[in-house]
C-alpha cells in the first residue's frame, strides 16, 4: 500500500478512530504505562518527536504526566492531526505542542529530540532498506544516546504458531466471532499491506539505523514494542 493510499485510509477513519479501537485501548494503555518508566529518566525540560502521532493519545497520557516536556506531532493526514489538536486543547496541552501535517521527511530541519516514538508506522514500509531509512531518520534527529520507542505488530507468519496468534488477535479486535473467511481475509490483508515479520529482524532493522541498542519491553498479541538508544 503507497503512502497516499494509507493516509486515505486514515483520513476517512479520523472523526471515529478513537471509539473504533475502543475496544483494544488495554492493549494501549499497557504500552503507555510502561512507556512513562522507559522515559522516566529524561529531563524535565525534554523535547519529544511523536511520529505518526495520530490522535494524539501517547502524547496525551505523556503530557499529563510529564508536565515540563513538549511535543512535535509529525502526522500526515490531516483530519487525524485534527483530533490531536482538539484533545491537547480540550486536555490542556496545547501550547506544548507544535502539529506537523506531513512525514518525518518533511518536518523542517532544526530541534534534536531528547526521545520519540513511533507507534504502528514502520510496519506499513514493506522494503527492508526503506524501513531501515525510516529508522535512521528518526536516529537524526535525536541527541546523542537519545531513546526511540517504537512498536509494530511482528510475528514469525510462517511458524506453525502464526494461524493461532492470529486468530486470537482478531478476535480481540473484533466484538464477533471469527469466522474462518475473516481469518482469511485478515491474514490476506496483513501479507500485502503490513510488513509483518519477526522480532528479531524488526529489532535488527532498528539496529541498522543508527541505534546502539535496543531492547524488547512490551508484547500483547501481535503487537511488541522497543525502546531503542541512539548511537554516539
Amino acid at each position: 500500500m503507497r503512502n497516499d493510499e494509507i493516509k486515505a485510509v486514515f483520513d476517512g477513519q479520523a472523526a471515529g478512530y478513537d471509539k473504533q479501537w475502543a475496544r483494544m485501548s488495554p492493549v494501549r494503555d499497557g504500552l503507555h504505562f510502561l512507556l512513562g518508566s522507559v522515559f522516566a529518566d529524561l529531563p524535565g525540560n525534554a523535547r519529544i518527536l511523536c511520529v505518526g502521532a495520530g490522535t494524539g493519545v501517547e502524547i496525551a497520557y505523556l503530557a499529563k504526566h510529564f508536565t515540563g516536556w513538549t511535543f512535535t506531532a509529525v502526522e500526515p493526514s490531516g483530519p487525524m492531526l485534527d483530533v490531536c489538536r482538539q484533545r491537547a486543547s480540550d486536555e490542556g496541552f496545547f501550547s506544548r505542542c507544535h502539529f506537523h501535517e506531513g512525514y518525518l521527511s518533511s518536518l523542517p530541519a532544526g530541534d534534536s529530540y531528547d526521545a520519540a516514538t513511533c507507534f504502528l508506522v514502520s510496519q506499513f514500509i514493506l522494503d527492508r532498506g526503506e524501513r531501515i531509512q525510516f529508522f535512521q531518520g528518526i536516529a537524526d534527529r535525536l541527541v546523542a544516546g537519545g531513546l526511540l520507542a517504537s512498536a509494530d505488530l511482528a510475528s514469525d507468519v510462517d511458524s506453525a504458531s502464526y494461524p493461532d496468534i492470529l486468530r486470537v488477535w482478531i478476535r480481540l479486535m473484533s466484538s464477533a466471532g471469527v469466522h474462518p473467511e475473516i481469518l482469511e481475509k485478515t491474514r490476506a490483508a496483513y501479507a500485502k499491506d503490513v510488513g509483518i515479520m519477526p522480532p528479531a529482524q524488526v529489532e535488527s532493522i532498528i539496529l541498522s539505523a543508527g541505534f546502539s541498542s535496543s531492547v524488547h519491553f512490551y508484547q500483547a498479541g501481535l503487537m511488541h514494542a522497543w525502546y531503542s538508544r541512539r548511537a554516539g
